[in-house]
């Protein structure tokens, strides 16, 4: 697909791997990219690793023997932006009559945010896309130059950027471009964002630099995403309540477990809470949930001499709710320990103020107390990808039918059951499944390229 040489391939080859992508920003590992242009991983690592140093792709190792590399969105745009002064007949970029105000036109009309600075180092233009992004007015933006402290952008680690590390800078000292320069920056209103430039010279007649243009994309959701991906911080937490564990306890003579699968909330405000019973009759738990007001049904799923599944249908508030609207989950509703003493286990957000969840939790039972809680990182890749691609009403289509055994043989639930609960017709709630098992059969295969031949 393109001459190899020197233990390398052109680059455009490279590049249209990405563009032939749906999204030319998916993540590809260097083996997909190998089997798409038909060479060695080796040949395609040397390449990668060169456009990667050149800002041409963004990579990211995933564990100790996979990197993935992708595009940078605004990488394209800025190829067209930047001329060597060698790379024509003329070796310049030369504007005509009427150019300029094609120039500020484009510039307006581009959905990118740009500023364009002069070899000074003084801001002399910036589009409105620019003005949103940066939270100042066109004015006060051009009367500054890119290297003023005012602008206060700070690496990863919260380390400022020196001026002769800035993107500008590097520009106007090698002529080069550079692209794929990521900061944050702390903006007027104190908000901060992660933001993503591209920086790219254009030279004048004499071959100097006439001005640098700058492109700049917010990649705060991308850098929240990234590090979601990469690993999240929860907090595990183990909760007593003799209000929750009192029913429960007094039924039983042994050892018990009551573990919460899934919530699914439904379109009528109710939901539906998944769970398995360990060591407790299913007769007991039907007992004791008949005299639970926030339960409006159960239902069997599966029983054997030593565990039960049921699915419990509640309205109102209850604690795997709470949980749930918290960004957290219940792991066991209650547990036995060896101590033979009751405690709920579950996870919360690292980063909420475990006071605000008690107090939350506490709306339920009054008498919760800690017993003990610590901070913990648990990957989630494919779940958070997951529920990223899939809407509400696919996400819950497939939650309810796996952990309502519809996918077991033979089934717990049937179709209509389903779509019942969740009050939509069986066809509506077939092609909402139908889309749900297709984006992530996509995410399994398409994205990994383990689908392509």
């Amino acid at each position: 697909m393109g001459s190899v040489g020197s233990g390398h391939i052109d680059r455009q080859v490279v590049f249209s791997v990405f563009e032939t992508l749906s999204d030319p920003t998916e993540p590809l590992t260097t083996e997909d990219v190998a089997s798409a242009v038909g060479c060695s991983q080796s040949v395609v690592q040397a390449t990668l690793v060169s456009l990667d140093s050149q800002g041409q792709l963004k990579s990211k190792s995933i564990d100790d023997s996979t990197r993935v590399w992708w595009r940078p969105s605004t990488v394209a745009a800025f190829d067209l932006s930047y001329q060597h002064p060698e790379s024509d007949s003329t070796g310049r970029l030369a504007r005509g009559p009427g150019e300029d105000l094609l120039i500020e036109q484009i510039l307006e009309a581009s959905p990118v945010s740009i500023v364009v600075v002069d070899p000074s180092g003084q801001i002399v233009s910036a589009n409105e896309r620019a003005e949103e992004m940066l939270g100042l007015e066109r004015s006060e933006i051009t009367s500054r130059t890119y290297k003023q402290p005012e602008w206060n952008i700070y690496y990863d680690d919260g380390t400022p950027v020196p001026v002769d590390k800035h993107p500008v800078t590097r520009v106007l000292k090698t002529r080069r471009p550079v692209y794929g320069f990521e900061h944050g920056i702390e903006l007027p209103d104190g908000t901060e964002r992660w933001l993503s430039s591209n920086s790219a010279p254009v030279f004048n007649a004499t071959g100097d630099v006439d001005y640098i243009v700058v492109g700049i994309e917010d990649a705060t959701a991308l850098k929240d995403r990234e590090d979601k991906l990469t690993s999240e911080e929860t907090r595990l937490i183990e909760l007593s309540s003799e209000q929750l564990f009192e029913p429960f306890v007094a039924a039983t003579d042994g050892e018990f477990q009551i573990d919460i699968d899934e919530v699914v909330r439904l379109p009528d405000g109710t939901a539906l809470e998944y769970l398995t019973a360990t060591g407790i009759p299913t007769k007991t738990l039907h007992e004791v949930f008949a005299h639970d007001s926030t339960v409006l049904d159960t239902k069997l799923l599966k029983s054997t001499d030593e565990v039960c599944r049921l699915e419990v249908h509640v309205e109102g508030l209850t604690v795997p709710l709470v949980f749930e609207s918290l960004e957290g989950q219940v792991i066991s509703l209650m547990k036995t320990q060896s101590d033979g003493s009751v405690v709920l286990t579950g996870k919360l957000p690292g980063d909420l103020d475990l006071r605000t969840a008690l107090g939350e939790i506490r709306r339920v039972y009054s008498d919760i107390e800690v017993v003990s809680h610590e901070l913990d990182y648990s990957p989630r890749l494919l779940y958070n990808i997951i529920e990223d691609v899939l809407t509400e009403k696919q996400l819950a289509a497939v939650q309810i039918a796996y952990h309502s055994g519809y996918f077991e043989t033979p089934r717990a639930s049937t179709g209509d059951e389903l779509a019942d609960r969740l009050g939509i017709t069986r066809q509506t709630y077939n092609r909402h499944l139908r889309k749900a098992e297709q984006a992530i059969f996509e995410q399994l295969f398409e994205s990994t390229g383990k689908g392509r031949h």
